[in-house]
């Protein structure tokens, strides 16, 4: 058989059945997108409660819209299982697990092993195997690879696999998976062919690269190239802090160059699913093979020490009113990662509230997309800022700019304000009781 034009014209017929494993904010877009077109798609996750909300036409994702899920539903093209069978009856797997940080900043392949050992299971002659989680460069020929061989089909010769990093951006209105630019590659040439023409039936440019190890290291580089960024402005804004300069307007008067200036934009600390994390996976690989990565490094520090600045910044407002921290009530409006998302995972939100408690302040906070959460301890509900809610306060905080809240009657009924994210000044809110970061 001759697998690889079998693939190809089950591909260009749609006739190929797609697995997606893995269905967060990166793997259900995706299975969505293929199902639009015409595919058949699988999304395979082992949370039940996922899958349940999932066939019933419930979302759990901000970016995906009940109306949207259940459009798509009603031409079955998609289903959502917990039944790993059907990666047997597929000849495409899209695998989208985590790839977190252990304890020690170190690359947690935990999740990537263990799909791989499903796999591995289940993996029949003439499928392709392509995997988007974030990784260091060298894990799928030399993690991923291995593991599925155990089955006893050979890459490149029974079965096809490939990376192609995931380049989801949650809550972006303007990119979305089918307009941002794919990038393939394959552990053999043709598996990266076979990779590119199944995403460019969904995405408007795909770009096939030379190798797995550089689709994998791009990725690490687009957001490393963030993290140092990042790190230097939120730098920067310590020390215009100190001289007593408005931080946001020299960012501000430094745009007005039209060339060798990108704006970055200082904030309470990284997070969700990339930055943080990324980066440290390419510093990781470096240092075995005896480099150190010491940019990286450094901005990962600075930016983890962010959310410790908020509150020194927050004792001293409290201070200069001849308040201490020690039982303050502390009001802080946004804890999710970013703006108009409803993802807490990394948020600098939570690191910040879980310093303030420590210090005996009393924190409730206000998130219109996270009505509650239980994380590490922490166990809290969201309060709407009413005028006498603030009226309690003695300093609201504002950590992610969400663009559906009310900052203006938060303006008018707060006493002290300390803006994380200058959103007062960007919707054109003037009032003497805010202080910027």
């Amino acid at each position: 058989m001759n697998i690889y034009k079998t693939l190809k014209d089950k591909i260009a017929k749609k006739k190929a059945v797609i697995t997606v494993m893995g269905l967060g904010y990166v793997g259900l877009p995706i299975a969505l997108e293929f199902a639009k077109k015409g595919f058949t798609v699988n999304g395979l996750d082992s949370d039940k409660s996922r899958v349940d909300r999932l066939n019933r036409g419930s979302s759990y994702i901000s970016d995906i819209n009940a109306e949207e899920l259940s459009k798509i539903r009603a031409n079955k093209r998609f289903k959502a299982t917990t039944d790993k069978k059907v990666l047997a009856g597929s000849n495409i797997v899209i695998v989208c697990v985590p790839t977190p940080l252990g304890k020690t900043h170190k690359p947690d392949l935990s999740f990537i092993i263990k799909a791989s050992r499903t796999l591995k299971d289940c993996l029949c002659e003439g499928q392709i195997v392509i995997f988007e989680s974030t990784t260091y460069p060298g894990t799928t020929k030399e993690v991923i690879m291995p593991i599925l061989e155990k089955s006893g089909l050979k890459a490149g010769k029974d079965f096809y696999l490939a990376f192609s990093p995931e380049r989801i951006d949650p809550g972006n209105k303007e990119y979305d998976f089918t307009n941002i630019t794919k990038l393939v590659g394959g552990i053999t040439e043709r598996g990266g062919n076979i990779a590119k023409l199944l995403y460019s039936y969904v995405v408007k440019k795909v770009v096939h690269l030379s190798s797995t190890e550089t689709a994998e290291v791009t990725k690490l580089l687009e957001n490393t190239f963030r993290i140092v960024n990042i790190g230097l402005i939120n730098e920067f804004a310590n020390l215009c802090n100190k001289l007593d300069i408005d931080v946001w307007e020299v960012i501000n008067a430094a745009k007005t160059k039209p060339f060798g200036f990108m704006p970055f934009y200082p904030g309470p600390g990284i997070g969700g699913h990339c930055i943080p994390a990324d980066p440290m996976y390419l510093s990781w690989k470096a240092r075995k093979v005896g480099f150190e990565t010491k940019m990286i490094d450094l901005a990962a520090k600075v930016n983890r020490n962010a959310p410790v600045h908020v509150v020194q910044r927050i004792v001293e407002i409290l201070k200069g009113e001849e308040k201490k921290i020690r039982g303050s009530k502390i009001f802080m409006v946004g804890v999710t990662y970013k703006r108009d998302v409803n993802d807490l995972r990394e948020s600098p939100a939570l690191d910040i509230m879980e310093i303030l408690i420590k210090k005996g302040a009393s924190v409730s906070y206000y998130d219109p997309y996270v009505p509650k959460f239980d994380i590490d301890g922490i166990k809290k509900s969201s309060v709407k800022p009413t005028k006498k809610i603030l009226n309690m306060q003695d300093i609201v905080v504002v950590v992610t700019d969400h663009s559906c809240v009310d900052y203006r009657m938060i303006a008018l009924n707060a006493g002290s304000i300390f803006d994380t994210r200058n959103i007062f000044e960007r919707k054109g809110i003037k009032s003497e009781n805010v202080v910027k970061l």
